[in-house]
């Protein structure tokens, strides 16, 4: 590695630091930690300006080869980026200077597509020049499998397992991914997401599956997060006037999202809050309110499905980011910079009334239709304007609606009397035979399914 590279470190400490590549291919350390650059790179404010206007594949590039510097020569990383991104990402205009960033216009008609497809691309690279096979395990809440699935189908030298909790995924999500087969295994698990997460993550520390070289494509994977830096620098370049600052507002589930916006922040672009938008999993505003951070488990089944999370993995990213260390089980033995984080980010939980009622309103008020996700980041945006009545006129200020609404028919017809368009991506998708496995919520039981079938 040359000096230019950046290195990755362990969030738990014990774990030797490696390459991006590495990094990427690993998924999980070897100690349960999550990668962590040791530092981020900086990006000057002339680069940051001259990002204005600029397509979502140029100003991806730009961001991407600051991090892969001396791993993937710039000809080959602008090929990938330009395969990744070949969709549009739409920002429409609600009130005065609020947004929706819609980030439902890829294949799979999730705001995991940006992540997915450019880390799918990432693993193929590397794995082609090292002439390798892995087996990806993933736990999705909802659309992280989609997206997953539609990503890494047809690879020859990838094969993928995804489990997701059985109740808990609406029927389309599902379908995107129990119909395409071939290299995709999906498992319904009898649970909740945080209990397929704790099999993945168990899987991976096994040495009795070192044999089958596992690897991570959930938000764990560093690989999945540098990626979703992308999308705020594209937000600011096509809405900010000059030297202006910017608000985001994140419907937060696992927190890889909005930990690729606190990147985005940290490399330079002019964040000035980010709002944590959570459902009635409200573990993280409680720890921004009293300071202690405690697990819900089980956690709470709301309209907001994908962010059904009683322990965010990313969490320790986030801690991590300040100053800070949080072990997998969600210990922290060093406090981050509390102060700082509270500065920078406003954390709040959502209700499933507050949620249905805002989707409602939004589409009322604004004829703007939204999906339980997005109506949730919506909603922490107009409580954090109750909290900080100054902040709430003439600001710039951005929401991440994180799923296509037609991927949740049934509550949009509830709630509105409408069927939502629906998108090219999920056309005829109804009609399709599916195809998974189920299993119960055991690590032997899954430990025998792996090594029966790989």
């Amino acid at each position: 590695m040359t000096s230019e590279n950046i290195w990755y470190h362990s969030t738990n400490g014990k774990a030797d630091r490696v390459s991006f590549s590495e990094a990427l291919l690993k998924g999980l350390a070897p100690d349960k930690g999550l990668y962590m650059p040791d530092h981020i790179p900086q990006i000057n404010d002339h680069i940051i300006r001259s990002l204005s206007g600029k397509p979502y594949a140029d100003i991806a590039f730009e961001i991407a080869r600051h991090f892969l510097r001396g791993e993937i020569p710039e000809n080959d990383l602008r090929h990938l980026v330009d395969d990744a991104y070949n969709f549009e990402v739409p920002l429409e205009k609600v009130v005065d200077r609020n947004y929706i960033m819609r980030l439902d216009q890829g294949p799979t008609a999730s705001f995991k597509d940006f992540a997915a497809r450019m880390m799918g691309r990432l693993m193929q690279y590397f794995l082609k020049k090292q002439n390798r096979n892995m087996l990806i395990l993933t736990a999705t809440s909802g659309d992280t499998g989609s997206a997953i699935a539609n990503a890494f189908y047809g690879l020859d030298n990838i094969r993928v397992v995804i489990l997701y909790p059985e109740n808990e995924v609406t029927p389309r999500q599902r379908k995107q991914m129990t119909t395409l087969r071939r290299n995709i295994k999906i498992i319904a698990l009898k649970g909740k997401f945080d209990d397929c997460q704790a099999l993945v993550k168990q899987a991976f520390t096994d040495p009795d599956l070192e044999y089958l070289n596992l690897s991570s494509a959930n938000s764990i994977n560093i690989g999945r997060l540098i990626p979703q830096s992308f999308y705020y620098f594209y937000a600011w370049a096509q809405l900010a006037r000059p030297d202006e600052d910017i608000i985001f507002s994140v419907p937060s589930g696992n927190f890889g999202n909005m930990m690729g916006g606190l990147i985005a922040r940290k490399m330079g672009l002019p964040v000035r809050k980010m709002i944590i938008a959570t459902n009635e999993n409200d573990e993280v505003p409680v720890y921004w309110r009293t300071g202690n951070y405690k697990t819900i488990v089980p956690s709470k089944n709301c309209v907001s499905s994908a962010m059904n999370v009683g322990h965010p993995s990313n969490m320790a990213r986030v801690v991590s980011l300040y100053g800070g260390v949080m072990d997998e089980k969600g210990n922290i033995t060093v406090e981050p910079d509390v102060k700082q984080m509270h500065k920078d980010i406003y954390a709040v939980s959502i209700s499933d009334s507050q949620t249905t009622e805002t989707l409602k309103a939004t589409y009322n008020r604004y004829q703007v239709i939204t999906e339980p996700h997005g109506a949730a980041g919506w909603a922490g945006l107009m409580q954090y304007y109750s909290d900080n009545p100054s902040e709430a006129t003439g600001r710039l200020a951005v929401c991440l609606e994180t799923a296509h609404p037609a991927k949740f028919p049934e509550e949009i017809r509830r709630l509105l009397g409408i069927d939502p368009p629906l998108p090219a991506s999920l056309e005829g998708l109804d009609e399709l035979e599916e195809s998974f496995d189920k299993l119960d919520h055991d690590y032997q039981h899954f430990k025998e399914y792996l090594k029966d079938r790989f």
